[in-house]
């Protein structure tokens, strides 16, 4: 495999165990705080970040990028993303609110094709089957477990935003380094969610802010490691690795909450994870026959 495209599996990989993590506190945090205070909260401390990394320089390079444009739509989908999946997370568990969202992961596959021309092999679809028929057991909307609920719902919503923001972000990381990326992302939340803030506000205690500002701090280190990976491997390669923070949903789950979802989840997410394996191995094995 080669070592670009390695280090850029890894770095998704990582990407989303912070993202895990993110979700966990946002997810404690929800109950009490407006999704959009979270978010607030977050994008100010990781434009603090860097700031303190980039210094004025990185100001003037966003000001002048020439993903400006691409940045600003793709953050006004991130936010309809995250308000659809942080509001379905009030009554979903994190597993399960995980596992719906791994629609994402097909949906990015689909679009590389006549968004990124990207050349998708056999595998990669194989992987987007087994891994929507994962999403459809793990749904259950026939059977007698969860149904298609306003939360189900809001989160396979998110995860088609989401699908189309990752998509563009292809298309800007190739042209811009991830600091100004981060600095002009984190720069629009703070304008989408002060505006809320002015409408939903709750004070927040102490231990509300350090919880808020320790999440800004997470998601900062997993947004810059998902961007260099995006630099790094096609979005076709990676979007499975996305898959890879559903081990630390079911831990992060279990551990805060007690989660323990049903039968139907758990099968669903054997399946999902499986579409992963599919896209290592062929991924692997193909450069391998190629080569040889």
């Amino acid at each position: 495999m080669n070592k670009s495209v390695l280090s850029g599996i890894v770095l998704t990989m990582f990407s989303y165990l912070m993202f895990s993590v993110q979700d966990a506190s946002v997810k404690w945090l929800v109950a009490a705080i407006p999704v959009s205070q979270i978010l607030f909260t977050r994008s100010v401390t990781i434009l603090a970040i860097c700031l303190a990394v980039g210094r004025r320089q990185v100001v003037v390079d966003a000001w002048h990028s020439p993903v400006l444009k691409p940045m600003f739509l793709r953050n006004i989908l991130l936010l309809a993303a995250w308000l659809s999946y942080y509001n379905a997370a009030r009554e979903l568990g994190l597993a399960e609110l995980t596992t719906f969202y791994y629609a994402s992961p097909m949906l990015i596959t689909i679009l590389a094709v006549p968004i990124l021309k990207e050349d998708v092999p056999l595998l990669r679809w194989v992987a987007v089957v087994v891994g929507f028929v994962g999403v459809l057991v793990a749904c259950d909307p026939m059977g007698t477990g969860l149904k298609l609920s306003l939360p189900v719902l809001l989160a396979l919503q998110a995860a088609t935003f989401w699908a189309i923001a990752t998509v563009l972000l292809r298309k800007t990381a190739l042209q811009e380094r991830s600091l100004v990326q981060m600095t002009l992302s984190s720069s629009f939340f703070i304008v989408f969610t002060g505006l809320a803030m002015t409408v939903y506000w709750v004070p927040p205690t102490l231990a509300d802010v350090a919880l808020m500002t320790g999440t800004g701090v997470i998601a900062g280190i997993g947004q810059y490691a998902m961007f260099e990976g995006m630099r790094r491997a096609p979005v076709s390669v990676l979007a499975p690795f996305e898959y890879s923070s559903l081990v630390w949903a079911f831990i992060l789950g279990f551990l805060i909450w007690g989660d323990i979802p049903d039968s139907g989840v758990i099968f669903g997410a054997g399946l999902i994870f499986s579409a992963g394996m599919i896209v290592l191995f062929g991924e692997r094995f193909g450069r391998r026959l190629r080569v040889g």
